[in-house]
């Protein structure tokens, strides 16, 4: 079902005459990058997920214009709605040619449902998106879900086949130098909600001190919230440089073959590395490393935890992280939310008034009592002391 081209003439048009730069990259996690505030961002991104509009939200851009549909009507996905809530205008379904059409740095416009270059030529033209497109879309996708729920059910029991040994009994988990045995573990994805959970977490990593593990892009969160990583896994394809060279002990993860492209950049940059080979993602085996080497505790920020957060990574190998999750049972507690739950209520403004009243309600007290006129004035026999001496001093 392509909903976009369902869509096609029902849209209202874009705000005319949004004008930036133009950054192109078929991966809007690479394209994020190198994105900069006003910038239009091309990309090849079918199903927008709420982690990429994020990060283009984050980016200030100008405008984004896709070559796929961003709602293709498989699930509902959440990123376009990020996208227009935001305020960006969103150009749908302008073709792949764009790529060939379009380069990087050169000055683009976006006006109604065409993407105009510095000549005046046009070089794409899709379908614009506002709320109303976006939302009558969104409903049209949901009728999709129960076909994605079926072939993740399926994906589920093939994983489930394959990965069994991995999954029961820890077969194929490469040993590690990190101490991990009888420690807490907080492992940190760099998903939803990452940094306010991370913040709100701050009372218990000091007193609990965990092992601190990144997977990937997650390493260098922990890097920016003040943290150390203690260990950074991952297929290393969205850590900065600097942070791999931070100290931490560095597990690539490996196709199932064994086959490790992320090994190489590593290895260039001379840092030492193991690799763990498995069909399962990331975080899920970054869970299963620290479960299987003894950990007491397993917190996970910015990792997924529902369903529509599984089907929004938008790959089968989600499957993985829903038996993760069942492996770990208990020993697992997901921090998505955190923030949230334990949000202050009172506001700074309220707690200086607080305080102001409480100064003022102590020194009413001791200006009624006996004892609190006597406390006073030894107060202002002192400050004068300290006046007299000062002007001594200076004369």
């Amino acid at each position: 079902m392509r909903i976009g081209t369902v869509r096609r003439g029902r849209a209202q048009e874009a705000e005319p005459g949004v004008s930036g730069t133009a950054r192109l990259d078929r991966r809007t996690k690479n394209l994020t990058k190198r994105l900069r505030p006003g910038d239009i961002a091309v990309i090849d991104h079918v199903d927008i997920d709420r982690v990429s509009a994020d990060s283009l939200v984050a980016c200030k851009v100008a405008a984004v214009v896709n070559a796929a549909p961003s709602i293709s009507g498989r699930y509902p996905n959440l990123g376009p709605e990020i996208l227009i809530n935001a305020g960006i205008p969103l150009l749908d379904e302008v073709g792949k040619d764009v790529f060939g059409k379009l380069k990087e740095g050169v000055r683009v416009r976006l006006d109604g449902n065409q993407l105009i270059d510095e000549d005046g030529t046009v070089v794409a033209e899709g379908t614009p998106h506002d709320t109303e497109t976006v939302a009558a879309a969104m409903t049209e996708a949901k009728a999709g879900l129960s076909v994605q729920l079926e072939a993740f059910a399926a994906n589920t029991m093939e994983y489930m086949k394959r990965e069994r040994a991995l999954l029961l009994d820890g077969v194929g988990v490469p040993d590690v130098t990190t101490a991990i045995e009888g420690r807490h573990a907080l492992v940190v994805v760099r998903g939803y909600d990452y940094k306010e959970d991370l913040h709100a977490l701050r009372p218990y990593i000091r007193d609990y001190r965990p092992v601190l593990i990144g997977v990937d892009g997650g390493a260098d969160a922990l890097i920016e919230a003040g943290y150390q990583p203690d260990m950074i896994i991952g297929d290393m394809d969205s850590v900065s440089d600097d942070v791999l060279r931070c100290g931490a002990e560095v597990v690539v993860h490996a196709y199932a073959d064994g086959r490790a492209p992320g090994l190489a950049r590593v290895q260039d940059l001379g840092v030492d590395a193991i690799t763990f080979p498995a069909a399962a993602t990331s975080e899920d085996i970054a869970m299963l490393l620290a479960d299987e080497k003894g950990a007491k505790l397993i917190v996970a920020v910015g990792t997924h935890a529902t369903l529509v957060e599984f089907l929004d990574k938008g790959r089968g190998g989600m499957a993985s992280t829903f038996l993760t999750r069942l492996r770990l049972g208990g020993k697992l507690v997901d921090a998505k939310g955190v923030s949230r739950l334990y949000r202050s209520r009172i506001s700074t403004a309220a707690l200086v008034v607080l305080v102001l009243a409480a100064f003022i309600a102590i020194g009413s007290a001791l200006a009624v009592s006996a004892a609190g006129r006597v406390y006073l004035d030894l107060l202002l026999d002192q400050w004068n002391s300290f006046v007299f001496w000062l002007e001594n001093l200076l004369s």
